[in-house]
């Protein structure tokens, strides 16, 4: 496989497959603008708090982030500059990333009643263990861990049917979620999050990663950049950090995939348990907004 046939792969499914009606929410002209911002040569902190401050809520939330235990600051922040300049440009657009997610893509089941909060978790694992390891972009792999299933609510909003496919899905032992959706919809949740991750016009590394981020046989498929194959492998490890925290007893794809993945980033299972106490604060945060 190549990432120019999972392009096309996604290509097709939007344009003629079982997705070709759903709808798809545009990126918010918010994140458009501070990635606009924050791809120039210089970008300026002032800047982005003035983008930050168009959205009450954003803004809130963002100076909520700066001020939480996890910065231990002195004094807190009292307005979305303070809070840019304490959490720097990188984690600002991180946060605001999730948080716009969030609004735009609403979850309306029971059965995702803790999806965002879960979601956001991942997120700081993934960029938290990407800081642990050598050559991968933590803004990257945060994003990655904010998309990886954000198919699901879209499914939920769009595909007839999908909220008992789902239910199902989650109370089976002997099938993976994406393997029950494919026999139901023809498709799966990690296609839909590819879908959104191209019009939100995210990294392509973040784009194929979260297509392959159930398919563990890319580990060992040279023709996958390694940065995505990398990527595939800690979306499963922050899945598992998130579990451990959460409570989760039965965690399949870990006891399947769980060694092959850590002995692809190298990672011990003492190094596991440092990182799960490392970022308990974090989970216990503002995950939730």
């Amino acid at each position: 496989m190549r990432v120019a046939d999972i392009d096309r792969e996604i290509e097709t499914a939007r344009a003629e497959g079982p997705l070709k009606d759903i709808v798809i929410q545009p990126c918010p002209a918010l994140l458009s603008d501070l990635r606009v911002e924050v791809n120039r040569e210089d970008p300026e902190p002032a800047t982005i708090a003035r983008i930050a401050s168009r959205d009450v809520a954003m803004a809130a939330a963002l100076i909520k982030v700066a001020n939480s235990p996890i910065y231990a600051r002195s004094r807190p922040a009292a307005t979305v500059a303070e809070a840019v300049a304490l959490l720097g440009i990188s984690q600002t657009v991180s946060i605001l990333t999730g948080f716009l997610l969030r609004e735009t893509i609403q979850v309306k089941s029971p059965l995702l009643e803790h999806f965002w909060e879960t979601s956001t978790r991942r997120a700081y694992a993934m960029g938290y263990i990407a800081r642990q390891m050598y050559g991968v972009n933590a803004d990257i792999a945060h994003t990655c861990g904010l998309f990886c299933n954000v198919g699901i609510p879209v499914m939920l909003q769009g595909i007839k049917g999908y909220e008992a496919t789902l239910s199902h899905a989650l109370a089976q032992t002997d099938k993976t979620v994406t393997e029950v959706e494919n026999e139901a919809h023809r498709t799966d949740h990690a296609v839909v999050g590819a879908i959104v991750a191209k019009t939100w016009r995210l990294s392509p590394d973040v784009a194929h990663a979260v297509r392959l981020h159930h398919d563990f046989t890319v580990l060992k498929d040279h023709n996958i950049p390694a940065k995505v194959r990398t990527l595939v492998a800690m979306a499963l490890l922050a899945e598992h950090l998130v579990a451990l925290h959460e409570g989760v007893q039965q965690h399949r794809e870990w006891d399947l995939h769980g060694a092959e993945c850590l002995a692809h980033l190298h990672v011990s299972e003492e190094e596991i348990e440092h990182w799960q106490d490392a970022l308990h604060e974090q989970f216990t945060g503002p995950a939730g907004f």
